[in-house]
């Protein structure tokens, strides 16, 4: 049976948009995306969610732990699970924190480390070989509990989607750029709402099924 391997942060472990600071929710399995996207491809898939609130591409978080950074996360999760036909990778959110402060550029980097991790030898022939759909995460808006962490981050945001696809493009991988089909709650400017979860469910399964043609 196919197996779709999640890699991703809050919004894949999905998270609500935030009321509270500091209190912990998630959404039930009928509403998180990746659970969308597993029952919209059909029969005979399995599901591997690996979304980890506060997790970066490439940076350790001074405040969340060293443990964030993607790098070491998607080897982990790589070699946890498998064999894995389908990986989707949605990072670059909590990248673009004023405590972080990269350029677009410096994001895509950390993106492009995680690509080469997913693509390299070892990780390709562990798993008999499996496809990558890299998605762009939908611009941040600064706004609500969390808007101070986010300081700066909606213009840096805004630059991301071009960068992932050109860099999708050249190491021939698929791309989605979710900000085309939902936006972030407007409650705090990060989180993905009910009705989003179900949209890029949707257009993630559409993204795998094209992959697979």
């Amino acid at each position: 049976m196919p197996n779709l391997l999640t890699f991703g942060d809050s919004n894949t472990h999905g998270t609500p948009p935030i009321l509270v600071r500091g209190e912990y929710r998630r959404f039930g399995a009928e509403i998180r995306w990746p659970q969308v996207c597993l029952r919209a491809l059909g029969h005979g898939w399995e599901l591997a969610e690996e979304g980890l609130p506060g997790r970066t591409a490439a940076f350790d978080d001074p405040v969340m732990g060293a443990h964030m950074n993607g790098r070491p996360g998607l080897r982990i999760a790589l070699q946890s699970h498998g064999p894995v036909d389908v990986l989707t990778i949605m990072l670059g959110t909590n990248d673009v924190k004023a405590r972080f402060a990269p350029s677009p550029e410096a994001v895509l980097a950390g993106i492009a480390g995680l690509v080469d991790v997913a693509l390299s030898l070892e990780m390709q022939d562990r798993h008999g070989g499996f496809e990558v759909l890299l998605i762009c995460p939908p611009p941040v808006e600064e706004v609500g509990p969390i808007r101070g962490e986010f300081y700066g981050g909606a213009r840096r945001s805004r630059g991301l989607a071009p960068l992932y696809r050109d860099l999708a493009e050249a190491r021939g991988i698929g791309f989605l750029d979710a900000g085309e089909v939902i936006s972030v709650s407007m409650q705090d400017g990060v989180h993905f709402d009910a009705e989003s979860h179900a949209r890029l469910g949707m257009a993630v399964a559409e993204a795998i099924r094209q992959m697979q043609r």
